[in-house]
């Protein structure tokens, strides 16, 4: 039994995940993270190590070496390196065609970078062949040993699954993450080749963690995205994160960043957009209704504040819980957003969970995380709405922002339909110059009447300008409720087939969405 051999293998089944990891991450910030590029990721990995798997094991019984595979260790670990170097060239025209919907340079730049995976993952792939060849002496136990590398194998890919994502990424980022587990794959190879040859059988490529030194010290802090208004950017575990400065407009991107998560101005509240359409949806209520009778709200998607500023400015210091994913994207929004109301309480957890768990009923509660490609199917369905409706007080409503394409309605309706299986009243207004649909759902049954009622006495009470206004805008932008049958729930919400669709509709349709 040789110690070191397991030890090789249970590194290079963790780097071998942890690059399919960090992939993802690489191709977030331009590409995404749908259920598309994750398939398209763990497929060619997949592939990869086939043809990894195959070669190594005609490779292994030409030359059933130590030496051999921990050369071949040394080169996968050397060049799994580099493809966050050599990609970010490719990455930074991808951002640039994916703001200018250039679909072609787009996918192109997509597949460039995963074939730069290739080698390294096919190289990987050879290991397990190689220490099966190498540690079997007595036929007789050939399936023991087999079952044993391929174990030692498998758990070395766990710990490669959680160590970059949980550790490694919010820590040091994505391109040094990417070096840092070539660099410690390069030392188990080096030490592999002096112990199975000797120390002379290291110098011909002691070179390589040079150079991946070097790399790490020259463009391990080089940035994600090269937008020339861009003041701040980040990785947590859950996204890519950038801060832009536009023309004194704070704005909130992730990842691919074709929408604005959030915005912030210091002297205005008037945005346009879909924040300021959720203020509308107490007014479904019998008239008069006065702002002064919202008493509480959750936000579930707060991001950087947009909507908790509108409303504290609209109905008071009302408290306000804000459920919020990502706890950098919490932070962000104090530093840079002024996200600092003393009536908000931010709060980093999922959203279902959060409410779920909340001992507080509500007067509205706003979802505000439906955002192609990141719609939350759980966020979605007829059970979520029931436990929503739980914690509405009796004149409560929930507006929900909707994604859509010009040609496409389906997930508007879907979620109409849902509303409507669980609440009397379901509204639904289209967001100008936006990809936007905000569906408004009443707790008890009301008319469409008592919206243009509540216009006219917020009118003449002296409203805040920025409610009165979002008033208008949704009496304008009026749709017919959908008369759908579909009702989405926790076991059936085929939510990633429509979104994709609809971000495939939207990028061919060559629109541009600024404010999302």
């Amino acid at each position: 039994m040789n110690p070191y051999l397991y030890f090789a293998v249970f590194i290079s089944g963790m780097t071998s995940l942890a690059i399919e990891m960090l992939a993802s991450r690489l191709l977030g910030p331009d590409f995404g993270t749908s259920n598309l590029v994750w398939a398209s990721i763990i497929g060619l990995i997949l592939i990869y190590l086939a043809l990894g798997y195959f070669i190594g094991g005609r490779w292994a019984d030409r030359s059933p070496h130590l030496r051999t595979m921990y050369t071949v260790l040394a080169w996968a670990a050397f060049t799994a390196g580099l493809p966050p170097l050599i990609a970010r060239p490719v990455l930074w025209a991808a951002a640039d065609a994916f703001d200018q919907l250039d679909i072609g340079v787009w996918a192109g730049s997509f597949a460039a970078v995963l074939v730069l995976f290739c080698i390294p993952i096919i190289l990987m792939g050879t290991v397990s062949p190689f220490a099966i060849r190498i540690a079997i002496t007595d036929p007789s136990r050939a399936g023991e040993v087999s079952g044993r590398i391929y174990a030692i194998s498998t758990l070395g890919s766990f710990v490669g699954t959680f160590l970059p994502t949980l550790v490694l990424i919010p820590t040091i980022g994505t391109t040094l993450s990417f070096l840092a587990f070539a660099g410690l794959l390069n030392l188990v190879a080096l030490v592999g080749l002096w112990k199975s040859a000797g120390w002379r059988s290291i110098l011909p490529w002691l070179w390589m963690p040079v150079v991946l030194v070097l790399l790490a010290l020259l463009w391990g802090g080089a940035p994600t995205k090269k937008s020339p208004e861009q003041i701040y950017e980040t990785e947590s575990e859950y996204n890519y994160i950038q801060v832009l400065n536009r023309d004194g407009y704070r704005m909130l991107r992730l990842n691919e960043g074709q929408g604005i998560h959030s915005i912030y101005h210091p002297d205005t509240l008037e945005y346009g957009g879909p924040w300021q359409q959720f203020l509308v949806a107490p007014f479904f209520n019998d008239a008069p209704y006065d702002p002064g009778q919202v008493q509480s709200m959750a936000i579930v998607g707060l991001a950087a504040g947009t909507v908790a500023h509108q409303a504290t400015a609209v109905f008071g210091k009302i408290p306000i819980d804000g459920f919020e994913i990502d706890p950098k994207i919490i932070q962000i929004g104090q530093k840079y957003f002024n996200m600092n109301l003393p009536n908000l309480n931010a709060i980093a957890q999922d959203g279902r969970y959060g409410l779920k768990h909340s001992h507080n009923r509500y007067s509205m509660i706003v979802v505000d995380a439906y955002r192609p490609p990141y719609i939350p199917w759980h966020l979605t369905t007829r059970e979520f709405f029931e436990m929503a409706r739980e914690h509405l007080t009796p004149d409560g409503v929930i507006a929900i922002n909707v994604g859509r394409s010009p040609s496409d309605r389906r997930l508007v309706d879907g979620m109409a339909g849902t509303l409507r299986s669980v609440f009397p009243s379901v509204y639904v207004m289209d967001v100008p110059n936006s990809f936007n649909t905000i569906v408004y759902a009443t707790l008890k049954p009301t008319r469409l009447e008592n919206l243009y009622a509540n216009f006219e006495y917020l009118g003449t009470a002296g409203a805040h300008p920025l409610l009165w206004a979002a008033v208008d805008t949704t009496l304008q932008n009026l749709q017919p409720t959908p008369d759908s049958r579909t009702v989405y729930t926790d076991d059936l919400a085929p939510i990633e087939l429509i979104t994709n669709q609809l971000v495939l509709d939207f990028v061919i349709s060559g629109g541009v969405e600024e404010l999302k």
